[in-house]
């Protein structure tokens, strides 16, 4: 085990290094520059470069980030926020978006699988077609749709919430968003819980726990769950990622003071400090939670851990 986890260590390290590699060099061959106010001129713009020390090499403007990244450091803004601290900048958006999104996962992973164990275990039912109409509609229908419904009848008609963000009542400001980007996960869970479900309750060994006398929720969530959560755990992953850094028309919607707005800004305005400290962010979360999820498999499966030895 501790070589499999070693070697998907590795792996995620080199993968985040790449991934900077790349943004780094992307940004910088964009057209335009951080600097495109028509009032200034060739003069002060050299001048702007010289003092953010965008005219050195590429290699060394490159080594002398990743040296600031690794010591938490990812630079000033050059437009946004003229001069302005990123983790500062990044420090309350960041823990809003996480909040709302982390919220949003939970429940969504919650209902979603709930209602796949119900689903399948009601079969061509009523509670099945329930089930599957659900998912259909949280499929479907984009986060935004939902959005704004909630806004118009809960927050504008029955006034029962804050219809925008409010920093004073944190908690009840979130209710809306979270429950708005939930819904895709749920469908999703739910529909690949439902799916996963019924091809483990249908195999051989549930049939052989059932005849060593396994009956009730100890077959269900002991030998029917743990076989089908990989599947389930592979799609989860990128769908924590998503709501966790924010949706940007949610939290227009709901005026959210999160990152995804923010992200938007700073690649309209050539703010290359910005645009990479969230990208970079994003990829980062990616592919430590996949790292998690791949380190999960081989505890909820021995098989994997045996055909990685193999």
């Amino acid at each position: 085990m501790a070589q499999y986890i070693t070697k998907r260590v590795v792996m995620a390290i080199v993968t985040i290094f790449i991934i900077l590699l790349m943004l780094f060099i992307m940004l910088r061959f964009m057209p335009g520059s951080p600097f495109n106010d028509e009032k200034l001129n060739d003069t002060q713009i050299e001048q702007l470069n010289e003092k953010y020390g965008l005219n050195k090499p590429i290699q060394v403007q490159f080594f002398n980030y990743v040296i600031n990244v690794m010591k938490g450091d990812f630079g000033v803004s050059y437009s946004i926020s003229k001069d302005s601290d990123i983790s500062v900048m990044l420090n309350t958006r960041v823990k809003v978006s996480f909040r709302i999104g982390g919220q949003a996962v939970l429940l969504g992973a919650i209902i979603g699988l709930l209602l796949g164990i119900a689903a399948a275990l009601n079969h061509n039912t009523f509670a099945d077609t329930l089930c599957t109409v659900i998912s259909v509609l949280g499929v479907s229908l984009p986060s935004y749709v939902f959005g704004l419904a909630l806004a118009y009848f809960v927050g504008f008609k029955a006034g029962w919430l804050p219809l925008l963000y409010d920093e004073k009542q944190t908690f009840l400001s979130s209710v809306m968003p979270t429950i708005a980007l939930c819904m895709f996960t749920v469908a999703t869970v739910a529909r690949f819980t439902r799916s996963e479900m019924l091809e483990v309750l249908g195999s051989e060994y549930m049939l052989l726990a059932e005849s060593k006398g396994i009956y009730g929720p100890k077959l269900i969530y002991r030998h029917a769950l743990r076989n089908a959560l990989i599947p389930i755990l592979t799609v989860l992953a990128p769908l924590v990622v998503d709501l966790m850094i924010g949706s940007l028309v949610i939290e227009k919607i709901f005026a959210i003071p999160g990152i995804g707005s923010l992200m938007v800004t700073a690649i309209q305005s050539n703010d290359y400090n910005v645009t990479i400290a969230i990208a970079f962010i994003y990829s980062a979360m990616y592919i430590f939670l996949m790292l998690i999820v791949d380190i999960l498999y081989g505890i909820i499966d021995p098989r994997i851990r045996l055909s990685n030895k193999e």
